[in-house]
């Protein structure tokens, strides 16, 4: 083996390796086992969340394969809509051109293009990262098969009066004009203003004064909403006011929503262009008049002098209208959330336009069919509430259950040109047909060439194609082999901020078109945040690219990615700044597998992973311990007896210890995994490898490997050293798979293990049988002597190669047995020049004391120091303390900080005093009994 760890010679070798073997393909034996992957998008590159959550499906894929499971990890990724139509678009417009001036047909084949051409980068990402998908069988969404899929479950929807083309109220983005899902809304907190406007009643001479943060909206206004309980107004319900610049004559209307201590307890009502307006309009029969056209100017349902004006243009003329009317009584500065699109930046407009619904929500039809809450909505609760899925952890059941109990139908249409057109068609009278392609339409109603057909322009919402990826994937609706197979699916992994958006979905359509769920358990991870608990954004220039901490990258490297291409251009020179103190060398290399290890290690059950670099440098280091480690064996084991061929074996008692501790080991790590609580797999793993594995037993075995007389303690040594190696790189292959197959490929033959790759060997599992808690209880005891002695050396200062003389007192018979039959090793790792026992009578000379159980090992002092130095030497360091001592004191008897400084802040200062104090405690002891030599 290299001396060094590389992680970059070994990572990309081995991947090639097992992909062009098939080893990621199912092997047709065992237990099903299959885990669709979240498809990504076309258009992406892999983020820290892709990373964390790529990270823990293949730890899962890779640990079910080596129990023997028939594993399909389904690879695929999501067409994208809107980014995929930006991306594109953005193309034409930088060469002085618009989708428009193409034309459908002919934009729609420049993004097929596109997708040929610079699509596969999340593939390769992927590959970098080691994913073990089945790359043979991986699925884009708007492929021939999952195209029909699509196209035929909107058909049987329609055709059972699941599926309606209504008018709403939908999130609008006025650039791409059209509708967008919840999820593609950011909503911040943003300096804003409330206008109050005066409306006066039509009947006479009072006014009543509004409130609204939307001036420009008051155009669509059909009534003025007041609390019933609000005594101001109670006398006012059921008048009417005539609308400023319009003259429209709107009623006063008492409705409990109304917040009374809001501005000015007068709410304008606007249903066609605000959600809860829109509930509180259709409670009191107001017929929303929708103001804006799709780009979000002022329409022709406005007064003439505001038409053709932008929404904001609109505002500023309206409020200057109405100043000059007499009619606005103030502006007040006013904070408030206002809603994005997270793709263009444009405030979303409430809009009122038609669109096509999935029903969720009534019970029966009109004609008495069942309704979607009866069909497709009530089928997904009961799954879940009958136990067919379980939600890991637990709690988000309640998520769940919450989010589909208050549901909304489904707006499915969206207004673009890129993705699954929806298949109705449209005569010149406006009936709708519905079919698979317009021969099938005019076949299946009787409708000759001579009546013109227009096809829908509007395409499906990617989260309807996303629905059906559970089953699609697999076939349907074909019934193929590994719909049978691998239908339900094993588990889905997957963040907590799309439960509704995709995981109800898909256990909708599941229950609805294969009559099953589509997968047994569902595996909430927590959301990637930055090292201050921030949410990772490009705006923000706290994104880290994974692939970036597996290479490396410099400094300016760095930087020229942070800052190109921001939605706010502005931004760049404070993330200049911030990326330059955060990363002022840039980011060193440290390979997959230190990257995989961190994120294994923060999957907890919270709801946010806060990522550290710090902690990848430490599992870089894990994984140069272990290299080393290995290099350590492969020296003293190969070209030797390991026992393989037979041969006496004697196994001594740090042999029987490691043995043992490796089922505990195998046990927790399985245990861990099947319970989704990776976190704890990588902590018994990195606990095992560091603590028990290279920092004890390597040390441990160098006695029995220099004992030139007992070969049969040597056999048995080597043999442990390579078979406990060997199975330790099964363990860990699931979390660090590049460096475990490297050094498995040169310790398995020595092991007696044959095979082309660790990752088609058998999971470690625990044998009870091999369990051996003496030798347990005795390592246990070397232990604690051993790290009695070193804390000595420690506390005095004395050198780590100077041999010590040592005396035991209060020794019990055990412990004499003890010392017998471990004094090569303690002499070895103690670094011990002799080992005298006391009597009870003997008095012992002034000595440092350490205890394992009522053991007392004591270290004369006299003879070990030069007195007169280490009293300065600890002098000067009860200095510093008492000066450390006396500066927290200080602050922490400032009110102001106390009172004034965040929570943690003021206990970090509380437990560093509380450190001091109790290292002051124990320089004291020290000088005092150094005094008395």
């Amino acid at each position: 083996m290299d001396k060094t760890y590389n992680p970059q010679q070994i990572e990309t070798q081995w991947y090639q390796t097992w992909e062009s073997r098939g080893y990621f393909q199912p092997d047709g034996k065992g237990n099903p086992y299959c885990i669709m992957i979240p498809p990504p998008n076309v258009t992406g590159t892999l983020h820290m969340g892709h990373a964390f959550q790529d990270t823990l499906m293949d730890i899962l894929v890779r640990y079910h394969r080596m129990h023997g499971d028939n594993t399909l990890w389904q690879p695929g990724t999501d067409h994208a809509g809107i980014a995929t139509q930006m991306v594109v678009e953005r193309q034409l417009n930088a060469e002085g051109q618009t989708r428009h001036d193409l034309g459908r047909e002919a934009f729609v084949d420049k993004i097929w293009a596109w997708k040929a051409q610079s699509g596969g980068t999340i593939q390769n990402q992927m590959r970098r990262l080691g994913a073990s998908v089945d790359w043979s069988r991986e699925r884009f969404t708007m492929d021939e098969g999952l195209s029909t899929a699509v196209r035929d479950v909107f058909i049987q929807l329609y055709r059972e009066g699941l599926i309606y083309r209504g008018q709403r109220l939908v999130n609008w983005d006025p650039v791409l004009q059209t509708a967008v899902s919840d999820l593609e809304v950011e909503s911040a907190e943003e300096q804003g203003s409330i206008w109050r406007l005066r409306y006066p009643l039509a009947d006479g001479d009072e006014t009543l004064v509004v409130a609204t943060t939307r001036p420009e909206t008051m155009l669509g206004d059909t009534a003025v909403a007041v609390n019933p309980e609000d005594e101001r107004y109670r006398h006012l319900i059921g008048r009417r006011v005539k609308l400023p610049l319009v003259g429209r004559e709107i009623p006063i209307v008492a409705d409990e929503y109304v917040d009374a201590s809001f501005g000015t307890g007068c709410l304008k009502i606007t249903p066609a262009h605000d959600f809860n307006d829109y509930e509180v309009g259709r409670r009191h029969g107001c017929e929303p008049i929708n103001i804006f056209t799709g780009d979000a100017r002022v329409n022709a349902n406005a007064p003439a002098a505001y038409q053709g004006l932008d929404r904001y243009e609109a505002r500023e003329r309206i409020v200057a209208d109405l100043e000059a009317a007499g009619l606005l009584e103030g502006i007040d500065a006013h904070k408030l959330m206002v809603p994005r699109c997270d793709r263009t930046g444009a405030v979303i407009e409430p809009y009122l336009t038609y669109q096509w619904f999935v029903d969720l929500t009534r019970e029966t039809q009109s004609d008495g069919r069942p309704g979607g809450w009866a069909e497709i909505t009530r089928p997904a609760i009961q799954a879940v509430r009958q136990g067919h899925i379980r939600f890991v952890p637990e709690n988000w059941t309640k998520t769940y259950y919450n989010w589909l109990e208050d549901i909304q139908d489904w707006c499915i249409s969206r207004q673009l040109w890129w993705g699954h057109r929806i298949p109705a068609w449209y005569d010149e009278a406006g009936n709708v047909y519905v079919g698979e392609d317009e021969q099938a339409v005019r076949a299946a109603h009787g409708l000759d060439e001579a009546t013109a057909l227009t096809r829908d322009e509007d395409v499906l919402d990617t989260w309807f194609s996303s629905a059906l990826w559970p089953f699609s994937t697999l076939g349907w609706p074909d019934e193929t082999p590994e719909l049978a197979s691998f239908y339900p699916t094993s588990v889905l992994v997957t963040g907590f901020d799309i439960i509704f958006f995709w995981v109800a979905r898909m256990i909708m359509m599941g229950l609805k078109f294969r009559g099953d769920v589509p997968f047994r358990e569902v595996y909430i991870h927590g959301l990637v945040r930055d090292s201050e608990g921030a949410k990772m954004s490009k705006s923000k220039g706290n994104v880290l690219d994974p692939i970036d901490i597996v290479d490396g990258i410099d400094l300016e490297s760095l930087v020229a990615k942070r800052t190109t291409g921001l939605m706010q251009p502005q931004r760049a020179g404070a993330i200049e700044k911030q990326t330059r103190k955060a990363f002022p060398e840039g980011i060193a290399a440290h390979g997959t597998d230190a990257l995989r290890f961190t994120f294994a290690s923060l999957a907890t059950t919270g709801r946010d992973v806060v990522f550290d670099m710090g902690r990848v440098d430490g599992y870089r280091n894990f994984c140069n311990k272990l290299w080393n480690a290995a290099r350590f064996v492969l020296m003293n084991t190969e070209g030797q007896d390991c026992g393989t061929s037979g041969g006496e074996q004697t196994l001594g008692t740090a042999e029987r210890w490691i043995i043992s501790r490796l089922q505990t080991t195998e046990r927790t790590v399985n245990d861990a995994i099947a319970g989704y609580r990776m976190d704890q797999a990588a902590q018994a793993i990195y606990e095992f490898i560091w603590d028990e594995y290279c920092d004890w037993y390597l040390e441990l075995s160098k006695p029995a490997l220099q004992d030139a007389g007992d070969d049969a303690a040597a056999r048995g040594t080597r043999r442990t050293l390579v078979t406990v190696l060997e199975a330790v790189l099964r363990l860990a292959h699931p979390i660090m798979p590049f460096v475990t197959e490297a050094i498995w490929q040169r310790v398995a033959p020595l092991a007696g293990v044959s095979g082309e790759t660790v990752m088609t060997q058998p999971f470690p599992v625990a044998e009870p049988a091999r369990e051996d808690p003496e030798a347990e209880a005795e390592i246990d005891w070397l232990q604690r002597f051993i790290l009695g002695i070193r804390r000595i050396r420690g506390e005095m200062d004395i050198a780590p190669g100077k041999p010590l003389p040592v005396l035991l007192g209060n020794a019990s018979a055990q412990d004499l047995d003890r010392l017998e039959r471990h004094r090569a090793a303690l002499d070895f790792l103690g670094r011990l020049e002799s080992v005298t026992v006391l009597d009870a009578a003997d008095n012992a000379p002034e000595s440092a004391l350490a205890l394992v159980d009522q053991l007392e090992i004591r270290v004369p002092m006299a003879g070990l120091i030069d007195k007169d130095a280490e009293l300065t030497r600890l002098e000067k360091e009860r200095s510093r303390l008492a000066g450390d001592i006396q500066r927290t004191e200080g602050k922490l008897g400032n009110e102001r900080f106390v009172t004034r400084a965040p929570a943690d802040v003021v206990q970090k200062e509380r437990d560093k005093l509380a450190e001091a104090q109790t290292a002051l405690g124990r320089i004291e002891d020290q000088i005092n009994r150094i005094a008395r030599l």
